[in-house]
């Protein structure tokens, strides 16, 4: 089976202080790490071992600058056997530019499965793979806890509201978005490092693809980003019971609570 998985190198925002820019539409991610972005790190692993289990390649793709190949060099130390970057240039993508730049950026790539993860940790759209599965014509599942490989066709399970799961037959090809949990991605270590070296990246101008400035164009434009307000601690209410359920109902009829 092969397989294109979508990757995305995002900033480490965990136990940081985060600034907004002067413009107000973008964190300031001057002073911030970057790593791959936790769902596709499962939808990476997924991938390399559904490789693992028969025949087949493992490509990873991202669209970023230079720097952003650092993500491509991890996937293909946990297994992936090539990878292809997009360099956007100056240009800024909303969820539909990307998806459209991804879906033409797969040109050449024989496939049977994409998988990307059900969303990104920067800006939580959780969009683009199911519109790039809209762009390219596939079946698709979205936030997928399981995948069962068949002849022409995949088992999978998806993680459904109010904590239900839903098994689905889907067939190839097709696209699915990979949940956190699904498994337990492998750790990179230094030989694999050393043999991603040597595999390929190939790198793509956005130029190369031939899409219109029309579809490029965003349609979701940011107009100001900001930190949320901050307000007053919590209210310790102490005493014995009676005085402690005294004192809420006081503080529900203050909030305008009716029994």
């Amino acid at each position: 089976m092969n397989i294109i998985v979508c990757v995305k190198r995002v900033p480490f925002t965990q136990e940081v202080d985060l600034e907004i820019e002067a413009g107000k539409r973008e964190v300031d991610r001057e002073s911030l790490a970057y790593v791959v972005n936790d769902w596709d790190n499962y939808a990476i692993e997924e991938a390399v071992r559904l490789k693992e289990q028969g025949e087949g390649t493992v490509t990873a793709i991202t669209l970023g600058p230079e720097e952003d190949e650092e993500v491509l060099r991890r996937c293909l130390a946990m297994g992936a056997d090539r990878a292809r970057r997009i360099d956007p240039g100056e240009r800024t993508l909303d969820g539909q530019g990307v998806a459209r730049v991804l879906a033409r950026g797969l040109a050449g790539i024989p496939f049977d499965l994409i998988l990307c993860g059900v969303q990104a940790e920067d800006d939580n759209q959780g969009m683009v793979g199911i519109m790039m599965a809209e762009h390219l014509g596939l079946a698709h599942a979205v936030v997928v806890t399981g995948i069962e490989p068949q002849e022409g066709k995949l088992i999978v399970q998806c993680e459904l509201e109010g904590g239900l799961d839903e098994r689905s037959k889907i067939k190839l090809p097709a696209l699915l978005t990979i949940q956190t949990g699904i498994n337990e991605p492998r750790y990179v270590s230094i030989m694999g490092i050393k043999k991603a070296a040597k595999k390929p990246l190939e790198v793509i101008p956005l130029a190369a693809l031939n899409l219109s400035p029309d579809d490029l164009a965003p349609q979701v434009l940011i107009e100001e980003l900001f930190l949320p307000p901050e307000t007053g601690g919590a209210e310790m209410i102490t005493g014995d019971p009676a005085q402690a359920a005294e004192k809420i109902l006081q503080i529900l009829k203050e909030k305008g609570v009716r029994a």
